[in-house]
């Protein structure tokens, strides 16, 4: 299901925001690596991607911000994405986290 694309008046096209919450399931959370991992894979689409834990908002294509999130092993993430590839970008990263990074633990 691909996201709906809108013309607006001023002639841009404007997408609905696709929105999905996960949990951070790898016992050790977002550190280093698995940040590198989602800012790595985020950056490969267009849309604009945000990531919000307990209300802060970050840019999810900065190593910096999601690393401020400081999301431990049962932390809500959600994932926003707006553009017109949106719904893949929320799909991959979705299951990034849920497959904890790659990681055993």
């Amino acid at each position: 299901m691909e996201p709906e694309a809108k013309q607006s008046d001023s002639g841009k096209t404007s997408f609905s925001p696709v929105v999905r919450e996960v949990l951070v399931q790898n016992k050790l959370g977002i550190h280093a690596r698995p940040a590198a991992m989602f800012v790595k894979i985020a950056n490969r689409y267009e849309s604009d991607i945000k990531v919000e834990k307990d209300g802060e908002e970050v840019n999810g294509k900065s190593i910096m911000g999601v690393m401020l999130l400081a999301a431990s092993m049962g932390s809500k993430l959600k994932i926003t994405a707006v553009g017109p590839d949106a719904q893949q970008a929320v799909e991959a990263l979705v299951n990034l986290v849920v497959n904890k990074f790659g990681e055993n633990q």
